[in-house]
């Protein structure tokens, strides 16, 4: 006997047992964005490799270890499969001139694919939930996006998730602080590991988010961005703090948030957990203003976030989700009945009552098995004899009652008052 085909590691099935949790998930969310004036867009999981490299850098983990990229053999073209979901929705935007109706409030839904070490709440398919806010330039909507991330935790019943913000400044206060951050890790030239020597000169922003516990030391005493903020930056910044406090949104600052992507400027932000180990954070995001003119477009600012959907759900995992519920298991017994079955299975269904019309044959006492396992309400009952009136029997399998004979006409609304 052949082996079985197995999943690839890191990329899991998501099965029946579990996709209840999903499903209760993806509801809130879309009401949560609906009330927002959020609306859906939806891009390919497979994009041309150079938007990747263009959007996220060449020189980060994800560019240049994680990103799953082949040839496409019918016509040499390099492509990747998503590895976020932002350089993908501004693609989409631009190429669809979006922008020239205004602003734009969307969010997308879907796999990410990095090769990463699969671990909890780190794996090389993942879902993510990404808002992204186009056109706005004020710290106004820099905070909707975090109101909203606090809004969505208390509807999902989430606690102790704390928010932490910082400010990579602009172009040019980053270039200032660059140069000071570059002196500072040159005095520990020795001491850095592999990946912050290769960064040193190309990247050194994403030194600071090494997560080697060797280097927390070179770490905690580098220079700070906040003190090399210019004045617009810094205004951006305090206006964002005063909308946190008004609206009474606990944060911590945290100057060395950087995110691990090339594209971010000013506001950054993250919402962590100590509940999940070193995959804490479960949500984060920020500004993003000179992207869509490093894809091609008119200058216009932005901002946005992700939320790692299988993380958020382990933070769920003490609370207790319905199942969904059947309300019919349609036993039939004959030939008269299997015909008449079929009508009143989809009879019921035009009534708003989940139902499963037994299907395979076999004796009534096996279907009634099968309508106690299957955890239905009800057992609906149909012979030969009923089939001839146009009636059912209604047995409750969950609570002590009498069975019923009525007429199939009368059995909807029965069953939707029991």
């Amino acid at each position: 006997m052949s082996n079985l085909i197995q999943a690839i590691r890191g990329m899991n099935d998501i099965l029946p047992k579990e996709t209840h949790r999903w499903e209760f998930f993806e509801d809130i969310v879309r009401d949560w964005l609906a009330s927002y004036g959020y609306r859906n867009i939806r891009t390919p999981i497979v994009e041309q490799t150079d938007l990747f490299i263009r959007s996220i850098g060449a020189v980060t983990d994800i560019v240049e270890k994680e990103m799953y990229t082949f040839v496409d053999h019918l016509n040499g073209d390099s492509l990747t499969l998503r590895p976020e979901g932002t350089a993908s929705c501004v693609r989409a935007v631009l190429e669809h001139n979006l922008l020239y109706a205004g602003p734009q409030r969307l969010y997308y839904y879907g796999p990410m694919f990095r090769h990463e070490r699969p671990q909890k709440g780190r794996y090389r398919q993942f879902h993510q939930v990404g808002v992204e806010a186009l056109g706005y330039a004020d710290a106004d909507i820099d905070a909707e996006l975090i109101i909203m991330g606090a809004r969505l935790w208390r509807e999902l019943g989430i606690s102790g998730v704390r928010l932490e913000i910082g400010t990579l400044g602009s172009t040019e206060s980053r270039a200032i602080y660059r140069s000071r951050l570059i002196k500072y890790f040159e005095q520990y030239r020795d001491e850095l590991d592999e990946d912050a020597q290769r960064r040193l000169h190309s990247n050194p922003l994403r030194i600071l988010d090494s997560k080697n516990p060797h280097m927390r030391e070179i770490l905690a005493g580098a220079p700070r961005l906040l003190d090399d903020l210019d004045e617009d930056s810094l205004q951006h910044f305090e206006a964002l703090q005063r909308v946190l406090h008004e609206q009474g949104i606990a944060f911590e600052i945290n100057p060395q948030l950087v995110r691990g992507l090339d594209y971010y400027n000013r506001t950054v932000f993250e919402w962590v957990t100590d509940k999940l180990g070193a995959q804490g954070t479960i949500c984060a995001g920020g500004r993003y203003d000179g992207l869509i003119t490093q894809m091609g477009g008119k200058p216009a600012p932005a901002c946005g976030f992700a939320m790692g959907i299988e993380r958020i759900l382990a933070l769920m995992n003490e609370i207790e989700i319905p199942s969904p519920t059947t309300d019919i298991y349609v036993v039939h017994q004959g030939e008269l009945a299997a015909d008449f079955a079929w009508k009143a299975a989809e009879w019921f269904r035009d009534e708003g009552l989940n139902t499963i019309l037994h299907c395979g044959g076999g004796s009534f006492k096996s279907q009634m098995k099968k309508a106690d396992s299957s955890g239905a309400r009800f057992a609906v009952i149909i012979g030969d004899d009923e089939a001839k009136e146009g009636e059912v029997s209604i047995k409750p399998l969950r609570e002590a009652a009498e069975q019923v004979r009525v007429g199939l006409v009368e059995a909807g609304p029965l069953l939707k008052r029991i």
